[in-house]
């Protein structure tokens, strides 16, 4: 199992063409526990496992978050949202519309979603399909979600958007950085659809439009 003392590992992905042996070796590292820092449509993010506890642990402690933080499942398309979460009719043509994209969807989990990743209150779970060739490249080989928090930094207001600066600051608590460029910096629209109507819980990137924001 990967060690927080050792160094991590660091790749350079072409963001359109993603080297297969980097992404394989990605997915082996998240796989056998790893902490990992990876590219969204957004920008970075922090993941892992989706039933890895102690390297969620290890992303707690890197954010330095509370229990009541609602991490995201980040999903290769709409087949795998529909497993860990409850879609109405009306829920899945938006979700169908908006996907891939920069957003966060808070839907009602399903019993597939580890009990620690669901907000203990309304058992709502937040699931993102981005639009991002290395992150695309990585859940089709991983064939399961990842367990994802933005990477934003104790006393930051906005993620960190340079590779360079993550492994000066965190080459000791992650297993791997993933360098595919910039990315983005705004963070994702969050669209809670949970009770079948639409409420924009925030506004970031993507069109609003579709929502009727």
């Amino acid at each position: 199992m990967p060690s927080v003392s050792t160094m991590s590992q660091f790749f350079q992905i072409h963001p359109d063409n993603p080297q297969a042996r980097l992404i394989r070796q990605a997915v082996d590292i998240i796989r056998q526990g790893g902490v990992i820092i990876y590219p969204t449509d957004s920008a970075y993010a922090l993941g892992c496992h989706i039933g890895d506890k102690q390297a969620l642990q290890r992303i707690r402690q890197i954010r330095r978050l509370d229990d009541d933080h609602n991490f995201s499942l980040v999903c290769r398309d709409l087949s795998d949202l529909g497993i860990y979460a409850k879609v109405s009719n009306s829920a899945y043509r938006l979700l169908k519309a908006a996907t891939p994209g920069p957003y966060t969807f808070v839907l009602q989990a399903t019993k597939e979603v580890p009990r620690r990743l669901v907000n203990p209150k309304r058992k709502t779970i937040g699931l993102r399909v981005p639009d991002n060739g290395i992150c695309r490249a990585l859940l089709s080989e991983l064939g399961e979600p990842i367990m994802s928090s933005s990477l934003i930094l104790p006393g930051q207001e906005e993620p960190l958007t340079d590779p360079l600066e993550m492994r000066d600051l965190l080459e000791k608590q992650v297993d791997l950085i993933i360098d595919g460029g910039f990315c983005g910096l705004e963070s994702t629209s969050v669209i809670n659809l949970e009770e079948d109507h639409v409420v924009i819980l925030r506004e970031g990137g993507g069109d609003l439009a579709l929502f009727g924001g």
